[in-house]
């Protein structure tokens, strides 16, 4: 697992169109140069990570059991 520094992260601001350092609460969390809610991405960002994620599942069902090894019973 990474080591990320608190100091560094940054999430999107939809206020100052701009990833941003952050204040965390329990269930929000703020930007610290405005003071609006932020997202983990921003909407661009997040359509090219689920994007992404598409690309990476298998293309595809299950894969076929082979006919020869079959036994009858």
């Amino acid at each position: 697992m990474e080591n990320l520094d608190y100091y560094a992260d940054r999430k999107f601001c939809a206020h100052c169109q701009n990833y941003v350092p952050y204040l965390m609460s329990v269930d929000k969390s703020f930007c610290v140069q405005c003071g609006g809610e932020v997202r983990l991405f921003s909407q661009a960002d997040w359509q090219a990570f689920n994007q992404a994620l598409q690309d990476r599942r298998p293309k595809g069902g299950r894969p076929r059991k082979n006919q020869q090894n079959k036994e009858s019973a």
